[in-house]
């Protein structure tokens, strides 16, 4: 639960239609992820979805999605692929509550987390940085087809406690 009478939950192959429609848009001016790659990126093993709902419909409000690459001998690293929150619904806290439950993935395993984030996002990189998140290059033009340009920001590995000195993840599962 986020407090703020929406929830976190897994994503659900009902959901991708929702999925596209909110990244058409969000990021129409960057190449925003048909149904297909949604449906393509659940059905991996390696990554995790999550979802934002507003209740007490359970509207989709918002998504995230994580990878987890590697494996126990040589160590694991997780990727955030994706993190949306509906316009909205932006300012409420679900943004935070959706990077919570990627970075529980990660610290589960204690694992590195990467991301990539466009420069000009500076409620994103702010966002970040309060999790342990720093900058570590940068991908010129980056996003297609604007040519934007992204950070490359890494937080090292946790042991299972976020930033507060609290459990990360999910409340609610």
């Amino acid at each position: 639960m986020t407090g703020t009478g929406s929830v976190v939950d897994a994503l659900t192959l009902a959901d991708i239609p929702r999925c596209a429609a909110l990244e058409r848009e969000m990021f129409a001016e960057d190449s925003p992820w048909p149904a297909a790659a949604f449906r393509a990126e659940l059905n991996a093993p390696y990554n995790r979805y999550f979802a934002a709902r507003d209740r007490p419909r359970g509207d989709l409000v918002g998504y995230a999605g994580v990878s987890t690459l590697g494996n126990e001998r040589d160590g694991h690293e997780c990727e955030i692929h994706t993190i949306a929150v509906a316009p909205a619904y932006r300012g409420r806290g679900l943004g935070r509550a959706l990077l919570a439950a990627m970075l529980g993935v990660a610290d589960s395993i204690t694992a590195p987390v990467y991301l990539e984030v466009r420069t000009d996002n500076d409620t994103a990189i702010s966002l970040y940085e309060s999790h342990g998140f720093v900058r570590s290059g940068v991908r010129r033009g980056y996003y297609q087809p604007s040519g934007a340009d992204a950070y490359t920001m890494i937080r090292p590995p946790r042991d299972g406690d976020d930033a507060m000195g609290q459990k990360a993840g999910m409340s609610t599962r």
